[in-house]
Order: structure tokens, then C-alpha cells, then sequence
């Protein structure tokens, strides 16, 4: 329904975290796909192993290795999608009734994937560093102490889906020091970690979690959906090759193997150095549409909404006024044509009310400041009534 609405006539769209399509290479994806289409090779059409296409494996190593993470082709498993990721974990180790310990707030993607699996859903405080440690250990042990089984975490380290934050780098080895400690597993989900902007001091601050692994506590999610383009659906996991063997045995049972002509065509553009090339201009273009997303609101709505200054991705997550929640809001934003996520909708303890997700990725710079308008003009009855 989210997605019908948003794409109304006239409709401004701060819902969806969509890349900008003015940022996918066209000219280079054309011409990929043209030589494979040729059919000098009939494999680009067939059915391949479900583990993925092998050169692209080949090639998301050194991806991989420029963020710290050493693994090996055993470790590796293509996704459709690291959305699939999440579903194939989900199958594989959850078991209804197991606590799976989330962030509050929490992708909303993922808290599905748990909750087909019938997984009871737990949250954790966050800080303005991420994921509150103290937090995390007594909400483990409360749940275990009520005779439930915790061996999941899943978390968004690096612009963290809602909320933009970056998880500081020390807490990354003290969670997986913590995980080995209470025998979990980590599910580090990372679509944004390359979509850094300017003022994260620098790319060391991204680390993966993983890096610090060596016991093999983390199962690592990416995506190409971010950065080369979503339509391929192309992501990929990293785990214990004894994991990844039972996730291929699921995923066989899914869907079979990711699509070889999106793998092809995103293995090429791997090797042909796309991706390098288009980060930094990736990184400027979203850096200027989070300046003029923070530019408009102070703006039209001075100091009414408060938030964390994202340093990277795709997203910035407003704190409402007294007054003023979520549900009813978004009513009156539609009436304005205007659309964006509740904040409640990131939330499995019934909370967030007074927050919404506001996605700067897709709209052009004057949709952006026009969208404000619209918010402005949708939150301005409340403004009153509180006055």
C-alpha cells in the first residue's frame, strides 16, 4: 500500500529508501548488458549453482577485504537481495518462540523476516553510539532467566536503518567479545557502510563488525542494491562454511539460485571498477540531499523537530513535538500529498510514537524542500493546539 500511495500524482515520497536513479550507470550497465546478451555465451540465460555465480564470489572478495573482512569462497553465499539474507537466517536458525534481540528502533525488513519465523521479538536500547551495551546484556539475561533461547542479534551498524547512526568503534569489538560470551550469533546487516559522508572522520569508523571476528560469531550481510543498482537484487552473506552450506540447502529450496543474468551483469561491473568510481560522487549526492533535507526543516519548522545529524545513507529520523504523533500526523501528510514511514512501525515494543522516519535518498533537491512545506503545513494544527 506504502508504495501505491507513494507514487500518486504529485505525491512527494520521504517513505521509501530508494537509491537515486539519476546515480545508476546507465551508459555502463547498457553496454555490460549488451555483450552478454549477445549470446556468445549461453550460460548468461541458464541455471547456475545456487551458491552464486563463482567469479562474482571471486570478486567480492577484495569488496570484502577494503572492509577489513577476510573470508573464503566457502564463506560466501549470493542472495537475492540481502532482504533474502535475512528471510534465509530467519529459516535456518530460528526455532518459534527463540528471542532474537533487536535495536530500538529496528529495520522494519527484518523484524518481518523474525516474526514469519515466529520468533519472539526483543528490543535494545540505543545511544547516540548505537546499540546500549549494558542494555543489551540485561535484556539477554532476562529473557533466558524466562526460559526462552537467545543465540540471535541483529543489528545495522553503520547508518542504521531508521535512526542514520553510526555504531562507535569501540562497542564493534566489545559486541563481538560480548557475543562469544553469551554464546549469540550476530547478524550484521550493512547496506550503507560505503555511503559514508564527509564528516565520519573515516572509513575506519565503518569497520565491520565482522573484522573482529575470528571465532565465527558474525554472519555478515551486503547488498549491491545501494550502490550499483536495486533492481538486480544481488547481495550476499558471509558466515562458517558449516552455515552457509545449511543457508544453500535453504535457499535451494526458494528460489534455487539468484538470477545469472543480474549476477553476470553485477559481476562486470565489479570488475570494471564501477563501483570505485561511482563512491565518491554516491557519497556527494547524498550528502547534499541530507543538507538540503536538514536546511528545509530548520527552516520551515525551526527547532519543533529534533534528530541526529546523519553521517551517511539514507535516512534521517525526526523526534515530534509535544502533541504530536506519528499515525495521526501521517493522516494529515497524506491529505497534503506528502508520505514518509511512522516511527512506530520500526518499534516490536509498541513505542515510537513521536518519531518519523524521513528518507532523503530518492527525491531531487526541490522535492525535498517542497515535501517540507507539506510537512509543515501537516504538522501545523498540532503546533496550534499545543500553543
Amino acid at each position: 500500500m506504502g508504495t501505491v500511495v507513494a507514487r500518486e500524482a504529485d505525491m512527494v515520497s520521504f517513505a521509501a529508501g530508494y537509491p537515486d536513479p539519476a546515480s545508476f550507470p546507465w551508459d555502463e550497465l547498457r553496454d555490460i548488458t549488451r555483450e552478454l546478451l549477445s549470446g556468445a555465451d549461453p550460460t548468461s540465460l541458464q541455471y547456475g549453482p545456487t551458491r552464486g555465480y563463482k567469479p562474482l564470489l571471486e570478486s567480492i572478495l577484495p569488496v570484502l577485504a577494503a572492509r577489513h573482512i577476510t573470508a573464503t569462497l566457502d564463506e560466501l553465499l549470493i542472495t537475492s537481495g540481502s532482504q533474502q539474507g535475512l528471510d534465509l537466517v530467519a529459516r535456518v536458525l530460528v526455532t518459534p518462540g527463540d528471542a532474537v534481540l533487536v535495536e530500538l528502533p529496528a529495520y522494519t525488513g527484518a523484524i518481518s523476516a523474525f516474526k514469519n519465523a515466529q520468533a519472539h521479538l526483543v528490543g535494545v536500547k540505543q545511544d547516540e553510539d548505537g546499540i546500549n551495551l549494558e542494555d543489551l546484556d540485561d535484556v539477554c539475561q532476562r529473557e533466558r532467566r524466562a526460559g526462552r533461547r537467545v543465540n540471535l542479534l541483529y543489528l545495522v551498524p553503520n547508518f542504521q536503518n531508521p535512526t542514520g547512526l553510526l555504531l562507535g568503534l569501540a562497542k564493534r569489538q566489545r559486541l563481538v567479545e560480548w557475543a562469544e560470551r553469551r554464546d549469540v550469533l550476530i547478524i550484521e546487516d550493512d547496506p550503507y557502510g560505503s555511503l559514508y559522508f564527509e564528516d565520519v572522520a573515516s572509513e575506519e569508523e565503518t569497520r565491520a563488525i565482522r573484522a573482529y571476528d575470528s571465532r565465527g560469531r558474525v554472519i555478515y550481510l551486503s547488498t549491491f542494491s545501494k550502490t550499483l543498482a536495486p533492481g538486480f537484487r544481488v547481495g550476499w552473506m558471509v558466515a562458517p562454511a558449516a552455515l552457509v552450506d545449511r543457508f544453500e540447502t535453504a535457499k535451494q529450496s526458494v528460489d534455487l539460485m539468484t538470477g545469472s543474468l543480474d549476477q553476470r551483469v553485477v559481476h562486470e561491473a565489479v570488475r570494471r571498477g564501477a563501483l570505485e568510481r561511482m563512491a565518491p560522487a554516491l557519497r556527494a549526492l547524498y550528502r547534499r540531499k541530507r543538507d538540503a533535507m536538514e536546511t528545509a526543516l530548520r527552516a520551515g519548522l525551526g527547532d519543533r523537530l529534533r534528530w541526529p545529524a546523519p553521517k551517511g545513507g539514507f535516512f534521517l529520523w525526526a523526534t515530534l513535538p509535544g502533541g504530536c504523533d506519528d499515525v495521526t500526523l501521517l493522516a494529515r501528510a497524506l491529505e497534503q500529498k506528502l508520505v514518509f514511514v511512522i516511527g512506530s512501525a520500526f518499534y516490536v515494543d509498541g513505542s515510537g510514537h513521536d518519531r518519523i522516519r524521513l528518507s532523503f535518498s530518492a527525491p531531487a533537491a526541490e522535492r525535498i524542500e517542497e515535501g517540507v512545506r507539506r510537512l509543515a503545513a501537516a504538522m501545523k494544527p498540532a503546533l496550534i493546539k499545543s500553543q
